[in-house]
């Protein structure tokens, strides 16, 4: 599942198609197909209404104030009703979501053209209504022209309306460009794949009420060092402005990059600069792990894609969606601009993948190719998160949710050979001592010839939260000589990473070396280093160690509907909620303490429990004790 693009001509204007996935785990996909579109078409089945996930991408759209129609597909289903799903439609997206057409027999009725057309042979042909339409034409009509006036702010034409006078259909349709490009005003359009209907009425739409790209604002530009440039205009003389929105990798085809051009021309066998400049926008935090960059590199094959197929193309102009085979410098979200003046897009924001699955090669020989699949997966899908965890020893893919690592799994199998196995994913734990504790530790081997002698004597004390590890040094008259106190310390350390109890790091606690003893000929740095460890592992014998579990604050944004279900939820993860506030219409955030541990699953949970209309976000808070239940468990795993 991925983005995808198509083209066609109608009435001399090319119309490229850019298909995402309604999919929630694929926003990632989405954004980048806004960032190339100039318009958005939500397509709403007939018979099934508006789901949750399709609200969600209505307002990802809203937030980019991308223009957006709306088209009622399977008219002709067994359970089909126009109505419903218009009206679903309606409380879904808000009250100027209104019909340009409506659906009569084998064709539509034009609310603005007041005609009939009508698809019976699978051909348009125009008629007048019938009386009997009269009604619902007015009423629809009416409430269509002085919603296009209104959002279109054209108060002299609302007066000339309210008026009576009659209004020219061009005229309307001037104001209704107008009101779709502001972002406020909704077209609906009534279409059947089946028989045709509506298919020429659509394209109209797309040709004639759609603002074109000369007419959409282009993303905000900069300078390579971040200073703010003069706004470009969509034209072919002017300076390259392009940007990556897709990359994909074809074992026969190699690297293809789909490309907007945004200003300027794209020709063939030319050097362009590559700059990609993530963490100069949204800094260190952001998901995408692919580095700041600025070079040039030389554009090879240009295409117009048609699905999977590739048409050859001497020029893409200002507008025009291409793509471009075999960049090895450009990623996604690079922007491509003229070697001599280079510019820098900024970036769609990247949603943050919030599952973890932890992976490991099924055969230990494929453990390379699955490191190389990785690093061009990642380089071609910014929402996929690769973590080599040095603690826990484990490669974690960080994913938008179920189906986005279902996908991840299938292309390494598929494309890369390479069987992986889903394993249990392991939480990076802490230890810490509860108590005082005393402990002696002895290494000594004399067996004849040069042995090894080490003799220490600790105390262990606990630290408050985040104070790290203390050593001092408290040994009077030279019992363990100045030379093997550092290799008391590093034989301390070397434990507290192993742990003493669990397996897990030991941190938060102040080691004072109080004695020991020494031999002058077989006493040496790793000796000691051993008894150093020997005493930090019988002082944990002596007190009670505790395990500590990373804390996340997450905050869920949530329809009323399911604040419930959602508190109740977090309760029974051991969360604490810290409180909550309303977000606009409809919707809360709950914000909330919640363990790692509970964590791991909680993408794909909370998708289930709220429908699919809830999302959330995370961040490291701190450590503090596991309940001693929990901490039962991880011991005798670890046993």
């Amino acid at each position: 599942m991925g983005l995808a693009v198509a083209w066609l001509a109608y009435d001399g204007i090319k119309v490229n198609l850019v298909d995402t996935p309604g999919y929630a785990d694929f926003v990632g996909e989405l954004r980048a197909g806004l960032r190339a579109a100039d318009c958005a078409l939500f397509v709403i089945a007939a018979n099934e209404g508006v789901d949750e996930p399709t609200k969600s991408l209505w307002q990802e759209c809203s937030q980019v104030g991308m223009p957006r129609a709306v088209v009622i597909t399977k008219l002709d289903h067994a359970r089909a009703n126009y109505r419903e799903a218009l009206t679903a439609a309606q409380d879904a997206f808000g009250d100027k979501v209104l019909p340009l057409y409506l659906p009569s027999g084998d064709g539509l009725i034009g609310l603005l053209s007041q005609a009939l057309y009508e698809y019976a042979d699978g051909k348009r042909t125009t008629r007048t209504p019938a009386e009997s339409d009269t009604e619902r034409i007015e009423e629809a009509r009416g409430a269509l022209i002085e919603g296009i006036i209104e959002e279109s702010e054209d108060e002299s034409l609302m007066e000339r309306y309210l008026g009576g006078e009659t209004i020219d259909e061009s005229v309307l349709i001037q104001d209704l460009e107008k009101a779709v490009a502001r972002g406020s005003f909704f077209p609906v359009i009534p279409v059947c794949s089946s028989t045709g209907v509506g298919t020429l009425e659509l394209l109209e739409v797309a040709t004639r009420g759609f603002p074109s790209p000369m007419e959409h604002p282009l993303p905000e530009v900069f300078t390579p060092q971040g200073v703010p440039h003069a706004e470009l205009a969509c034209d072919n003389d002017a300076p390259l402005l392009a940007e990556v929105v897709k990359t994909t990798s074809d074992p026969y085809v190699g690297r293809v990059s789909l490309v907007r051009v945004f200003s300027g021309t794209i020709r063939p066998d030319t050097t362009v600069h590559v700059s990609g400049h993530f963490s100069s926008f949204f800094g260190g935090g952001t998901s995408n792990t692919h580095p700041d960059h600025d070079e040039d590199e030389r554009i090879g094959v240009l295409s117009f894609p048609l699905g999977k197929q590739q048409r050859p193309a001497a020029a893409v102009v200002a507008g025009d969606i291409c793509a471009i085979g075999k960049l090895s410098r450009a990623e996604t979200g690079d922007t491509l601009s003229d070697k001599a003046e280079p510019l820098v897009l900024k970036p769609w924001t990247m949603p943050e993948p919030l599952l973890p699955i932890a992976i490991a090669a099924h055969a230990k020989t494929d453990e390379d190719k699955l490191s190389v699949g990785l690093g061009r997966l990642a380089a071609e899908d910014p929402t996929l998160r690769i973590e080599q965890n040095q603690e826990t020893h484990q490669v974690v893919l960080w994913c938008m949710g179920e189906a986005h690592a279902g996908v991840v799994l299938d292309t390494l199998a598929n494309r890369y050979g390479v069987s992986v196995d889903t394993i249990e994913l392991r939480v990076p734990l802490r230890e810490t001592f509860a108590g005082n504790a005393k402990g002696h530790g002895r290494h000594i081997k004399q067996s004849g010839g040069h042995g090894q002698y080490g003799v220490c004597d600790i105390e262990v004390e606990p630290l408050p939260e985040g104070s790290g590890f203390e050593f001092l040094d408290k040994v009077v008259g030279g019992a363990v000589p100045r030379q093997f106190i550092p290799s008391v310390e590093k034989g301390v350390r070397a434990q507290m990473d192993k742990g003493v109890h669990a397996g897990y790091p030991v941190v938060d606690i102040r080691v004072t070396l109080l004695d020991g003893k020494a031999h002058s000929v077989d006493s040496s740095d790793f000796a000691f280093q051993m008894a150093g460890a020997l005493a930090l592992r019988e002082a944990a014998a002596a007190t009670k160690v505790i395990l500590l579990e990373p804390i996340d604050e997450i905050s869920v944004l949530v329809p009323d509907d399911f604040v419930g279900a959602v508190l109740g939820d977090l309760s029974s993860r051991r969360g604490r909620v810290l409180g909550t506030e309303t977000a606009g219409h409809d919707r809360t955030v709950i914000k909330a303490e919640v363990p790692q541990v509970e964590l791991t699953r909680y993408a794909i949970d909370l998708r289930s429990l709220a429908h699919g209309a809830a999302s959330f976000t995370r961040s490291f808070a701190r450590y503090e004790p596991m309940p001693e239940s929990a901490a039962a468990r991880v011991k005798a795993g670890a046993g």
